[in-house]
């Protein structure tokens, strides 16, 4: 617009410099000229008396503070069949891969099958940031969904209670709250159809924390809790239970390297196991560690892989959806932590700039001491889970996903019995 007004307040003065350059018809063309401009200038106060349109990015302010929202409404449906037994409608096992909940028999369990739907996973999310009068912000994140433990019935309104994923708050390098653990690699998860997707060879929690991030590197002080696992006598069946006792926080450090090839990472993680309940009903208590290696790797063509392997010793509820105890009391009174190794890996496809497709290997191997695995004896401990999955995913538009996986699961248990599952699910996710 500018440059339409230096033309037409210098072709008159050109025209009088240059006159042999002049063109037949100037005053005409000036004229239109200017008619163009107003024209343009009316078109520009328009579109400034006109608000944009807000958006899931756009933010309202109240005071110094700005606050935002978005998340997702995500429907999905299960075709699930099950070898060996059944899962009841209540569980979450129904709903979404649970390693420990593919059922098991002793060889003559009746195969089942199952559809469900459900909009469970549904979420959404409030962000704040205020100045801080520093130069920094205070923020604050809060993301709640209805994949809660607290179900509704199926009969008439399959009404569901909402559940708390994230509530904390950042400020300069710190965070403070309820998000994932430092010890799980968001950036290496896999893009699937189903809540985790291969979760027995996953690192997966949330819990409240104090987290420092400093270059590389990050730090963290994590709500602790030992989940101690016991098998009865003579039935074989094993229960992990909550101690609620421990009287150390979990401790984890993370390093992670960032490159055009993508990014590695590395965590360790420190921790007290603790419980009351040996046979003289007195403290005991044991050392738990763990390790993690995980990334992303890019290839040339925009495809990646995407991998995990962990191992440790008493870090039970750090993987597999708390698959494994963290450690059992043995025949002395002792407090023996679990040793497991778990791991995935994950090769991602773009068939377009729309459509794309995951395959994914995954397993859990389980150490348990003799108490929990005794000689000719019934143990339902689990002991070895493999999982496999394919997918494909289109997006309709940027913020609409549909797909379709088929996940195939083994569960195997300490006296041999094992237990597979076959399920295809569909979902449609719109993200707002």
């Amino acid at each position: 617009m500018k440059r339409l007004t230096k033309i037409a307040l210098l072709t008159p003065l050109a025209a009088a410099m240059f006159p042999g350059f002049a063109l037949a018809d100037t005053s005409s063309e000036i004229a239109a000229l200017r008619d163009r401009l107003e024209q343009l200038e009316a078109q520009v106060a328009q579109q400034k008396a006109t608000p944009a349109p807000v958006t899931s990015n756009s933010s309202v302010s109240f005071g110094d503070t700005k606050f935002s929202f978005g998340g997702y409404v995500k429907v999905d449906a299960l075709y699930s069949r099950f070898s060996d037994g059944s899962v009841a409608g209540s569980s979450s096992g129904r709903d979404f891969y649970v390693p420990s909940a593919t059922p098991i028999s002793a060889g003559n369990g009746n195969a089942s099958s199952v559809f469900d739907m459900h909009a469970q996973q549904t979420r959404f999310f409030f962000k704040t940031e205020t100045p801080a009068g520093d130069g920094k912000s205070v923020k604050a994140y809060i993301e709640m969904d209805f994949q809660s433990p607290a179900r509704g019935s199926e009969r008439v309104t399959n009404n569901y209670d909402p559940g708390l994923r994230h509530a904390f708050l950042t400020y300069d390098k710190w965070l403070i709250g309820q998000t994932w653990t430092t010890f799980q690699d968001l950036g290496a998860l896999p893009e699937t159809v189903d809540f985790v997707g291969s979760s027995d060879g996953t690192v997966f929690g949330r819990q409240p924390q104090v987290r420092y991030s400093t270059g590389n590197w990050q730090f963290s002080v994590e709500n602790a809790e030992t989940a101690l696992a016991s098998r009865s006598v003579p039935a074989g069946a094993v229960s992990i239970t909550d101690q609620g006792s421990n009287a150390m926080p979990d401790l984890v450090a993370r390093y992670t390297h960032k490159a055009d090839f993508g990014h590695i990472s590395v965590a360790a993680l420190a921790r007290q196991l603790k419980t009351s309940q040996n046979a003289a009903g007195q403290d005991e208590t044991t050392e738990g560690y763990g390790i993690s290696l995980s990334g992303k790797y890019n290839l040339s063509s925009g495809d990646d892989i995407r991998y995990m392997a962990t191992y440790g010793s008493g870090l039970g509820r750090y993987v597999a959806l708390g698959t494994s105890g963290d450690a059992v009391v043995d025949a002395s009174g002792n407090l023996e932590a679990i040793d497991v190794v778990a791991g995935y890996v994950t090769y991602r496809h773009l068939w377009s700039d729309k459509l794309r497709s995951s395959i994914q290997a995954s397993v859990l191997s389980i150490d348990n001491p003799d108490i929990l695995a005794p000689t000719a004896a019934i143990s339902d401990a689990n002991k070895t889970i493999f999982s496999g999955l394919t997918n494909i995913i289109y997006s309709v538009t940027p913020k609409l996903d549909i797909g379709a996986e088929y996940l195939h699961a083994n569960r195997e248990v300490e006296d041999g019995r094992d237990g597979n599952l076959d399920r295809l699910q569909f979902m449609a996710k719109y993200s707002f």
